[in-house]
């Protein structure tokens, strides 16, 4: 039985959209908090090592298995090392700035997605309504960097860390349509970005400190919670969502995640909510929510390929 397409939200779709989105800002919660117990680079080179068994039994339960072709080979390692890139920066990120910040700027990554494609995709150049909004995006990001008063619990190094985790997090995307690798399907793409990033981030990760830290073990429950349920199910179920419900509602719900993860922060970290925070979190919103205005099936059907990735 295939895929029935929605032309609209329904109750059920509401619910399940806003439960991903609210998985995706405890992502973000559940980093920081392992990160105690586990060294950033090391427990994101073990998460994506996990993740692959979890994504090739997916693979595998949907009849598609696991193919790895080698003309795949050259693109595969370019999407893995970028891949590997992001989370290293945003697991470090989320070590030393608030988890309030590191979302607001993690998640600016269509606006540099949109600059990218802008020059490098067919097909996605900037209108007037997109451009505008990448500047208010733009404002918003910068604003939530150098915002630092107000016991807003920020590094200027973490910061910098989560714009350049986007930034990667864009690269992926890029990679991901610009390349053959838009022939095999994101499944096969994620499959390829944890099979790559998890040596490259082990071999990484002795430069960083030690390896352990005051590890307990839920911390350990923590990392599996994350390869199994945040990298391979939120990922696939976002992936489902988009394939039955009009991807800019669908892209809509996404907006929240920084929105829940300041939320987050304040409740379980007792992170500061500062009036420029949430200033630049609206204006990261709004700018975001231009950019990805499309219209047609066409547009519509590529910003679908776009979506790779959903900073898993």
């Amino acid at each position: 039985m295939g895929i029935v397409r929605k032309d609209r939200l329904d109750a059920f779709g509401g619910a399940a959209l806003f439960s991903v989105t609210l998985l995706l800002a405890f992502n973000q919660i559940l980093v920081k908090w392992v990160n105690e117990g586990l060294q950033p680079v090391f427990f994101a080179g073990l998460r994506s090592a996990l993740a692959v068994v979890f994504v090739a039994l997916w693979l595998i339960w949907r009849g598609k298995g696991v193919r790895l072709r080698r003309r795949d080979l050259g693109p595969g390692l370019v999407i893995g090392v970028i891949f590997a890139a992001e989370f290293l920066c945003l697991f470090v990120a989320l070590d030393l700035t608030a988890v309030s910040r590191a979302a607001v700027i993690f998640y600016s990554m269509p606006v540099w997605f949109g600059l990218m494609a802008h020059w490098l995709l067919p097909g996605e150049r900037l209108n007037s309504v997109r451009a505008t909004g990448l500047v208010l995006a733009f404002i918003g990001t910068a604003w939530a960097i150098l915002s630092r008063g107000g016991g807003a619990g920020g590094s200027l190094t973490g910061d910098l860390l989560a714009l350049l985790g986007a930034l990667c997090w864009a690269g992926t995307a890029i990679a991901a349509r610009a390349t053959r690798l838009r022939e095999i399907g994101p499944e096969m793409q994620l499959f390829w970005m944890v099979l790559v990033s998890g040596p490259v981030l082990l071999f990484a990760a002795p430069a960083f400190g030690p390896l352990i830290r005051d590890l307990e073990p839920l911390h350990l429950v923590g990392l599996v919670f994350q390869s199994s349920i945040v990298v391979a199910g939120g990922f696939i179920g976002w992936l489902w969502l988009l394939s039955i419900y009009p991807v800019a509602t669908v892209a809509s719900f996404s907006f929240l995640t920084p929105i829940l993860s300041i939320l987050l922060g304040w409740l379980l970290f007792a992170e500061s909510v500062t009036p420029g925070l949430l200033g630049a979190a609206s204006l990261v919103g709004i700018g975001i929510t231009l950019i990805n205005r499309r219209s047609g099936p066409a547009q519509e059907s590529r910003a679908l390929q776009s979506r790779g990735e959903e900073g898993v």
